[in-house]
């Protein structure tokens, strides 16, 4: 009797043990090179470091385990527990994801933290809707433009096929007088040895992390925006942790964030310097070029207000107020 009540005992200890447990799956679309997925590897080391074995979070990156179209509705159908996604290509789902894709609305990173502080609860509000945390974010730096020839106006533009890889730079590319082709970041270097694309608007890491001297001659810094990437969790998995998991999940996004805004703004000039140092003409935009964009960017803002409502008023008086 004794014996197997320590048997029994000994099992129950065991399930108790692995019920709590958890080993979670974190699909990254980009890369081991890119500062994103070393600051989601950063935060998952953390976590898995304090857990003391009651989770454990492993890092799938460049979109090795679920593609980044599929990432959102995998966390949100529970197929994995967390993921990280670009913000702007959530846009068909509201507005409040197209908004740091605004053109010249937040063109430092000083206004991109402003405007992130005046959006963050509605975000985090419309990513609840989808049973959905927001753990942390995490910039880039300001997106460019990249051409074959200087570009001093938009009719230089005219008639180009723009990568595209959001809604709002689907609508940018319309406005520029290009036509918008979706191109993930993977196929960014064959698309433009194939002229399957033209040009592009996207941040200098992009450019270094492709090696885009090798198939592009024109880096023009327009500073258009700086976009950010949600890394989120689905929220009744959450809930299921201990107290004292969940706050190590807290902490470890808050690091992540702190150290992911910091990458965005050294990379922001090592990543330009890396440009021109490869060979590629490094340029501001031209007065004409400057006015033109801005005057797309209005567009673009009015657009957004009215798509948004009176939520999104709030949010850029807000944002304006700071």
């Amino acid at each position: 009797m004794n014996k197997l009540n320590l048997l029994t005992g000994l099992l129950l200890g065991f399930s108790t043990t692995t019920a709590f447990a958890a080993k979670w799956d974190l699909p990254t679309p980009y890369g081991d090179g890119t500062h994103q997925t070393q600051v989601a590897r950063s935060f998952a080391e953390e976590v898995n470091a304090k857990a003391g074995g009651k989770l454990t979070i492993k890092v799938h990156s460049g979109g090795s385990l679920i593609k980044h179209p599929e990432i959102h509705r995998a966390v949100k159908s529970r197929q994995v527990q967390i993921g990280e996604v670009f913000a702007g290509r959530l846009g068909n789902i509201h507005p409040i994801f197209k908004l740091d894709n605004i053109p010249f609305l937040a063109t430092d990173f000083d206004s991109a933290e402003k405007l992130y502080k005046a959006s963050k609860a509605a975000l985090n509000a419309q990513l609840g809707k989808d049973g959905l945390m927001l753990l942390y974010t995490s910039p880039w730096p300001a997106q460019d433009l990249y051409s074959n020839k200087p570009v001093n106006s938009l009719a230089d533009l005219k008639g180009l096929k723009m990568r595209a890889y959001s809604p709002s730079t689907s609508r940018l590319a319309d406005l520029m007088g290009t036509t918008p082709v979706n191109i993930p970041f993977s196929d960014v270097a064959q698309a433009f040895t194939t002229n399957a694309i033209d040009a592009m608007v996207t941040s200098p890491s992009t450019g270094v992390n492709s090696q885009s001297w090798d198939y592009i001659s024109h880096f023009t810094t327009i500073n258009a925006w700086i976009p950010k990437n949600m890394l989120f969790v689905n929220k009744k998995i959450f809930d299921r942790l201990d107290d004292d998991i969940q706050k190590i999940i807290m902490t470890a996004a808050a690091n992540a964030e702190k150290k992911g805004w910091a990458l965005g703004r050294k990379l922001a000039v090592e990543h330009t310097n890396a440009l021109k140092e490869n060979g590629m003409v490094v340029s501001p935009p031209s007065a004409k070029l400057d006015t033109e964009l801005r005057e797309v960017g209005a567009t673009m803002t009015n657009e957004w207000l009215t798509e948004a409502g009176a939520e999104g008023r709030k949010i850029i008086d807000a944002y304006r107020a700071m």
